[in-house]
């Protein structure tokens, strides 16, 4: 049930504004299982800041990521990986970056949020995109959430309750390969300190409830330039091709406990399977029918977990697409 997310506070009795230089900091690497006991400093270094939507005045948010004693990037830290990817070559193609986060909201008894106690809502059919108290359990929590997002200048571009009752999804995107990763880990850590203060969990395990009830995934929706102009579906089935090849080193990496959700069932495709489709949702690979239509657009990944690291999303589409 534990989140990956921490934080600390620093007080510094002069404000630095949002975008400037923050000083590095540190932590006890031995209680987070980063370092041992002997020699447990690890660097926190800043890479990203917003505005704080909670504390608001001249507070800021600061995303760091972690180096080891030595000042070298931590085996923690996927977003270094990430950076050295992006070569020239690559970053002259403008990669872009929709990440549909999915997760599920519980209540202190590790239910599903608004579940009924000792029993279950109706079946799947009418929670996606409800509406009304009889469909929507845990909107005022949805809502807060994308609200400080846009107060801290996150790329949101919107929500939607999900086809379980209790799971929602927010939307990262269209970002770079660094400015999706950054905002979602701002996102997801956001959504956890608002539901801190309204008493309601939220997790990102692929499978939180077992049986004929959707799992949560971050379907990732991927484009090149060469994808974005006329033509540009040939760009994007030589992308499928490559994704195809390298499909098992994706599933290996695409989140913990993934087996659970990608079953064939519950619009997944079986995670030994790699197959591509227009509007399929029961594809690994989905094109959406306006692309199809328009001949040129992105590709849609269903393949990663709500609980994927994004940093490695990112990097993995890359470097697939590019080889």
């Amino acid at each position: 049930m534990f989140n990956e997310m921490r934080s600390k506070t620093k007080c510094i009795p002069n404000p630095i504004p949002v975008g400037g230089e923050f000083p590095d900091w540190s932590f006890d690497g031995s209680s987070t299982g980063q370092a041992e006991g002997n020699f447990s400093d690890c660097i926190l270094r800043p890479v990203f800041s917003c505005p704080d939507p909670i504390r608001g005045g001249q507070d800021v948010l600061v995303l760091c990521e972690v180096l080891d004693a030595h000042g070298k990037p931590h085996p923690s830290n996927t977003r270094f990986p990430l950076t050295e990817q992006l070569t020239p070559e690559i970053l002259a193609e403008e990669p872009l970056y929709g990440f549909e986060q999915e997760y599920t909201m519980l209540g202190a008894d590790g239910r599903p949020y608004g579940w009924p106690e000792g029993g279950y809502p109706a079946p799947q059919g009418p929670f996606y995109c409800g509406v009304g108290p009889e469909s929507a359990y845990g909107r005022a929590l949805a809502e807060a959430h994308m609200d400080a997002c846009i107060k801290c200048g996150l790329t949101i571009s919107g929500i939607n309750a999900e086809v379980m009752p209790g799971q929602w999804e927010f939307q990262i995107g269209p970002a770079g390969p660094l400015e999706m990763p950054d905002h979602v880990m701002v996102a997801r850590w956001l959504l956890h300190r608002i539901g801190e203060d309204m008493g309601i969990i939220c997790t990102f395990h692929p499978k939180p409830m077992g049986g004929d009830w959707n799992g949560a995934g971050a379907h990732t929706n991927f484009s090149t330039k060469s994808m974005r102009v006329e033509g540009g579906m040939k760009a994007i089935e030589a992308a499928i091709d490559k994704l195809s090849k390298t499909h098992m080193e994706h599933i290996t990496q695409y989140g913990s406990g993934n087996d659970a959700r990608l079953t064939g069932l519950h619009e997944t495709c079986d995670m030994n399977t790699f197959k591509f489709g227009v509007a399929d949702r029961g594809s690994s690979i989905r094109i959406p029918l306006p692309v199809q239509l328009a001949g040129q657009g992105y590709l849609e990944d269903r393949r990663p977990a709500a609980n994927v690291d994004p940093y490695v999303v990112a990097r993995l589409l890359l470097k697939s697409t590019f080889s």
